[in-house]
């Protein structure tokens, strides 16, 4: 009887995952990624601001290459209209493989190259015109995804912690985006399907986006902090001196 007891409960820690991950819906998993970033969420439920670390991994199908990063995140969304996305300010910066910052303020995008003493200003509004898609924009369209995708169950639907991947492809199509596969944190379904709120969980654990040319961009964020009160002058960018400033002319930005 023993043995048949420690069996059972190891085949319980085993699939524990598993069976937490059926517990939930696919509306609820989306909502729980939605709604925090919506222009009209609960003051309880809006995620306002977090920061963090990220690991970026891109692999480049046609030179069978694969690039990796890492560094720190901020993120502030600010509400201004409830008919409209929230407007999203953000601060990536990049320890490796090289230095590099790309910073906005919700206006303006600046990719800062301190090896090449060179930095990259663009017009968010230009970015948005020439390809609402482009992943420096994605952020301001968390709110929105069932409207801008047609979301999904990933196969499998789950991975080995219980956390939920969603499926995603471009209502319309997009040169930039063919698939995007979102790893949702099982404890922020847990959270909001109980209690209609987050708690302090960013929902979105990491973002895979795949191109049609196939090749592909994995962010995984950790260590994330949420709602901490991030000042905007916090995604403010002053040159510093000496530094060339570049308009581009090109269409997107491509990091």
């Amino acid at each position: 009887m023993k043995r048949i007891m420690v069996l059972a409960l190891a085949m319980l820690t085993t699939l524990g995952p598993a069976v937490a991950a059926r517990a939930a819906g696919l509306n609820d998993v989306i909502r729980t990624l939605e709604t925090p970033f919506q222009a009209d969420a609960p003051t309880a439920a809006a995620i306002r601001d977090f920061q963090g670390d990220f690991f970026q991994e891109s692999r480049i199908a046609s030179l069978d290459r694969v690039q990796r990063g890492r560094g720190r995140v901020a993120v502030k969304f600010k509400r201004l209209q409830q008919d409209r996305p929230p407007l999203a300010m953000f601060r990536w910066e990049y320890d490796q493989p090289t230095n590099q910052e790309i910073i906005s303020d919700g206006q303006t995008i600046w990719v800062y190259m301190p090896e090449n003493n060179q930095v990259i200003r663009s017009d968010i509004d230009v970015v948005n015109r020439t390809d609402a898609n482009d992943p420096l924009t994605f952020l301001t369209g968390l709110g929105n995804l069932s409207r801008d995708f047609n979301i999904g169950w990933a196969e499998p639907n789950h991975d080995a912690e219980g956390n939920w991947i969603l499926e995603m492809t471009p209502r319309r199509p997009s040169p930039m985006i063919a698939r995007l596969l979102i790893v949702v944190d099982r404890r922020a379904v847990r959270e909001f399907t109980g209690h209609g709120t987050v708690n302090h969980y960013l929902p979105m654990l990491s973002s895979t986006v795949y191109d049609p040319n196939g090749n592909s961009t994995i962010i995984e964020f950790n260590d994330i902090r949420v709602n901490r009160g991030l000042s905007d002058s916090y995604f403010d960018f002053i040159v510093p001196a000496g530094v060339d400033v570049v308009r581009p002319t090109g269409q997107g930005m491509g990091f």
